[in-house]
């Protein structure tokens, strides 16, 4: 058991010794190469790196010392925005961006009392993946930023920094250990052997949890929920906090055959497809509240299964290599829910 600023995280291979959630998407300060030592061996040089973020609708800034601190962030939500269009639009997202992103930065400087000339030293930005015309803002700011102040720019790879996060608030984590990646747009179950060394043991052939979760929580018609780690996910998620898992039976994805059984890659289109054929099979009235949690809590409590059995077999995969893993890590903005984190 370790206990992490979110809570505590049961073990679940007796392969893992610990396990961290890390969920923000900080910035990796060990992937500069302009690092400047003094004369003690053991002391470097602490240099500060301002972070933009803006691959999906979220326009967000941090800043970071190479210590691990983290001095400041600040962020822009666009929730209310997209909405009404059931879904992010790309386009109008990147609107937004470049609306927003000088008054971030200026709030996250504000917050670490930091002066953009005087006290940074690297600029960063997050080069992909994610949704282009979102990306083309930050990337254009950061270019930016960094020829005017005559900074070193670093692009940052966005799966990259969510396999990395646990290391920036967990120093004591050491590779290799397991990645289990899962968002809106990705699910990935990696072996993180070092800085840009990895191994990919599973992805998802369709959706991504992530999206998954949105859509099953359109279907059920649910509003979006506001705040940070909001959105209709996170909606469906509260939902499933009241409901009966066990009142609806929804096949787990990829069990009914050995060869899917054994696949070490996950599905999750047919499972929003399960849902979709529930409501209509049973007639569910869904102004019933009750009957939207009891969807919603075997929804996720099937996808949470489906994770899990995926993740045994990369387990499997690594006892049989004889691979001593240091830890799990689960990141991504899904990984804030907490049926997951307390699994």
């Amino acid at each position: 058991m370790i206990f992490t600023k979110k809570g505590a995280i049961r073990l679940i291979s007796p392969l893992v010794k610990n396990v961290f959630i890390g969920k923000h998407n900080k910035f990796k300060s060990n992937l500069l190469t302009t690092t400047i030592k003094s004369e003690s061996k053991n002391d470097v040089e602490l240099f500060t790196v301002l972070g933009i973020e803006t691959s999906c609708d979220d326009t967000a800034v941090g800043i970071i010392r190479s210590d691990r601190s983290i001095l400041g962030e600040a962020i822009k939500l666009q929730q209310e925005i997209h909405e009404p269009k059931g879904g992010v639009v790309p386009t109008l997202a990147m609107v937004y961006h470049q609306t927003f992103l000088p008054q971030v930065v200026k709030n996250a400087l504000d917050n670490a009392r930091l002066d953009v000339v005087r006290d940074i030293d690297v600029i960063a930005v997050t080069r992909g993946p994610g949704l282009a015309p979102c990306l083309s803002v930050g990337l254009n700011a950061a270019k930016t930023l960094a020829i005017v102040l005559g900074k070193p720019l670093i692009g940052v790879h966005h799966m990259e920094a969510h396999a990395l996060t646990a290391r920036l608030t967990n120093p004591e984590l050491k590779f290799p250990f397991l990645v289990l990646l899962i968002s809106g747009g990705h699910t990935l179950i990696l072996l993180a052997h070092g800085i840009n060394k990895y191994t990919q043991l599973a992805t998802t052939l369709d959706d991504a949890i992530g999206e998954a979760f949105d859509k099953t929580a359109r279907l059920l018609g649910l509003s979006w929920l506001k705040g940070r780690n909001g959105g209709p996910g996170a909606a469906l998620e509260e939902f499933a906090t009241a409901g009966d898992a066990n009142r609806y039976q929804v096949p787990i994805p990829m069990t009914k055959e050995k060869r899917t059984k054994e696949n070490p890659n996950m599905s999750f289109s047919g499972l929003k497809t399960s849902i979709s054929i529930l409501l209509e099979k049973e007639n569910l009235d869904l102004k019933d509240l009750q009957v939207k949690r009891d969807v919603a809590a075997a929804f996720q409590a099937t996808a949470i299964r489906h994770l899990n059995d995926k993740l045994n077999l990369a387990f499997d995969w690594c006892k049989e290599r004889d691979l001593a893993l240091n830890g799990l890590v689960a990141s991504g903005g899904v990984a804030s829910n907490k049926a997951i984190r307390t699994r």
